[in-house]
């Protein structure tokens, strides 16, 4: 289902979004070089969420991952993923401003399907599997266009913020 096709009988469609990197860095507490989502596409509230990140060669980890062989590391992967889902949970169960967190708790089958290289978009495409007021479990897939690169389900705690 794209952007412009409409969603089949009771399912959400996308919401296209403003969700430039000013409202990221509002939503989220990570910052370079730990911020992994470069633009929010399309939410769906309480449902699932697409956003992406451009892979640039500047990235530190390319220096040691691998030499002559540049590929972006699973866990950061992951790590994306996971920062685009804590995106929908902040906007799903409406946490902006309130100093909320959510905590990466746990990550359960992950499956890594193709290399990551620099100079592409990752789209990042996560949903909600069960949401409560504490912990959230979420699907997750890491996209090269068609093409699946990483597939993994995750666990998030929603916390105070540390004073």
């Amino acid at each position: 289902m794209s952007e412009t096709t409409p969603a089949p009988l009771g399912v959400s469609a996308p919401t296209p979004v403003d969700y430039d990197i000013r409202k990221i860095l509002a939503a989220l507490p990570h910052r370079y070089p730990m911020l992994l989502v470069d633009r929010v596409v399309s939410i769906v509230p309480d449902e699932s969420l697409y956003a992406v990140k451009a892979v640039s060669f500047n990235e530190g980890f390319f220096q040691g991952h691998f030499p002559g062989r540049p590929i972006m590391p699973g866990v950061l992967i992951v790590e994306a993923l996971a920062q685009a889902a804590g995106i929908l949970a902040i906007e799903s169960l409406g946490l902006a401003g309130s100093g909320k967190l959510v905590y990466f708790m746990a990550i359960e089958d992950a499956k890594f399907r193709a290399p990551v290289e620099p100079g592409v978009l990752l789209d990042l495409h996560v949903g909600f599997i069960q949401k409560r007021a504490r912990v959230c479990k979420f699907w997750g897939k890491a996209m090269l266009g068609d093409k699946l690169a990483t597939e993994v389900s995750f666990t998030a705690m929603i916390a105070d913020q540390p004073a």
